[in-house]
């Protein structure tokens, strides 16, 4: 089953899954098609990126295309190492 992979301005606010099923971050901002997850991300925070108001500060961190499996409506899981 082929999935789209490409991350765009309306994942900003998305949960990330690891290939565990455990949530590991939220995305904060997506900058030049990357997006930059928060592994704990607080209330204020989770809401000032679902309105897009994000910023990726020093508690984000780049996610890999690589690493990434699919990508829904909620959420981007990511596939195993």
């Amino acid at each position: 089953m082929a999935t789209d992979t490409n991350i765009t301005d309306d994942d900003e606010g998305k949960k990330v899954i690891g290939a565990d099923g455990e949530e590991v971050g939220r995305v904060v901002e997506v900058s030049h098609g990357t997006a930059h997850v928060d592994p704990d991300p607080g209330v204020s925070d989770t809401i000032m990126s679902k309105l897009g108001w994000g910023d990726s500060g020093d508690e984000a961190y780049p996610l890999q295309e690589e690493r990434i499996e699919s990508v829904t409506d909620d959420e981007i899981r990511l596939g195993a190492l």
